[in-house]
């Protein structure tokens, strides 16, 4: 969530972080005024109870019993109002940092940078799901028939594919200094308040389990931050990097006629995850270090792709700033090709770290930074379209032949 005190001393400037956002700016002047009447309220408190002190202290046994009551009436009033603060608090999403890009929506994102040689064909090129069909290696026709729609069974060539990912990414990484985890993937709803991802539009997305009172994870990121939850972390360990392996439960609310056919946008998905708690000095530092793992990892998979920087109102409800990395897939747009994102990379700053409470030892809320290492499915779309042979088949990147 966001600083309090922000809001209250730099209160243009969260009404510029708001609009830049595309969000309502009046919740801004609500909060204040909610805010105004709890502190009211809790300056009250503090003298009522400080008179009941001192009526106590000059044995003045009936004054004291006036005061008590009058600070439970308080006490309750306060409740109240903070329990509506809190509640209006989390309609604030993150602050976008000054040198994030203007703009409503994905047009105007901006390209960084574009790496890795594109194929000339020489035969003509087919699209993964016709590839994988003709295979027997994806299968979503069957998996809608289990399941519904928006489900795909990996078989397999392309499951052996999955699980040389993943351990390409774990040795690779782990050598970089991350420390391996396979978290949970259900998470309390408190925690996942906390983390910044029930707020607002995002709870649509998620699958809830009422019996049991939790929430199926998006991603991997979810139960990562809070390893650390309630915790004061030392600035000389920092940064501390984990990296995880996790299956992903998405609702994909809002995507209605998306990419519905195939494994592009599907309800579940297996992803390898980075994440990383920062000093607040050093997190902008960390998150060009997240982003340069991204590259070497797409890099090393030979497969081309372009960095864009993502613009204000594009940008995830916690994030402080954000890159996507963006794949090339040769048969999309009608054999045209186009770029589509595989891997995000964000900075939220002290945001998910004041809602899960998140400390250093110098007594500020830690930055915590998360980043797709690999989103599986997606890339393994990317390297059977990029990767395809005249015979309907694709070759497998020399970077993962060792894990087959």
């Amino acid at each position: 969530m966001i600083d309090i005190k922000i809001i209250r001393d730099n209160t243009e400037a969260v009404r510029k972080g708001l609009l830049r956002r595309g969000k309502d700016v009046k919740i801004v002047d609500e909060f204040l005024n909610l805010d105004t009447r709890w502190r009211t309220a809790s300056t009250a408190l503090d003298a009522v109870r400080a008179a009941q002190n001192e009526l106590s202290k000059a044995r003045d046994v009936e004054g004291a019993k006036a005061k008590k009551v009058a600070v439970k009436e308080l006490e309750v009033t306060l409740t109240a109002l903070e329990a509506e603060r809190n509640t209006l608090l989390q309609k604030f999403p993150n602050i976008p940092m000054d040198d994030v890009p203007e703009g409503k929506d994905d047009s105007a994102n901006v390209v960084v940078r574009e790496a890795g040689a594109k194929r000339d064909f020489n035969f003509p090129i087919k699209d993964y799901l016709t590839i994988a069909e003709g295979l027997g290696v994806i299968d979503v026709k069957k998996a809608a028939e289990v399941s519904g729609s928006r489900f795909g069974y990996l078989k397999g060539k392309a499951a052996l594919l999955e699980f040389a990912l993943v351990q390409f990414a774990m040795k690779k990484l782990a050598a970089k200094g991350f420390t391996p985890v396979v978290p949970p993937v259900m998470i309390r709803p408190e925690v996942f308040m906390g983390m910044g991802r029930l707020a607002a539009d995002q709870k649509d997305e998620r699958y809830y389990l009422p019996a049991d009172d939790l929430y199926l994870v998006g991603s991997a990121e979810h139960t990562l931050g809070p390893i650390h939850m309630d915790e004061v972390l030392r600035e000389k360990d920092l940064p501390k990097r984990y990296v995880a392996f996790s299956t992903c439960f998405r609702r994909e609310a809002g995507s209605y006629g998306k990419d519905t056919k195939g494994i592009l946008r599907v309800h579940q998905f297996d992803k390898v995850e980075m994440f990383s708690f920062a000093s607040p000095e050093k997190s902008a530092e960390e998150h060009q270090f997240l982003l340069s793992c991204q590259e070497e990892i797409l890099s090393d998979l030979k497969l081309p792709y372009r960095v864009v920087e993502i613009c204000g109102g594009d940008m995830g409800w916690t994030d402080a700033k954000a890159y996507d990395c963006e794949t090339w897939l040769p048969a999309q747009n009608g054999g045209k090709g186009e770029y589509r994102e595989t891997n995000s990379c964000s900075n939220t700053t002290d945001f998910q770290a004041r809602g899960i409470n998140v400390k250093t030892d110098k007594g500020v809320y830690a930055h915590m930074l998360n980043a797709t290492g690999i989103a599986i499915g997606r890339i393994i779309i990317a390297i059977i379209e990029n990767y395809q042979t005249a015979e309907g088949d694709f070759e497998i990147p020399d970077v993962l032949k060792t894990y087959f």
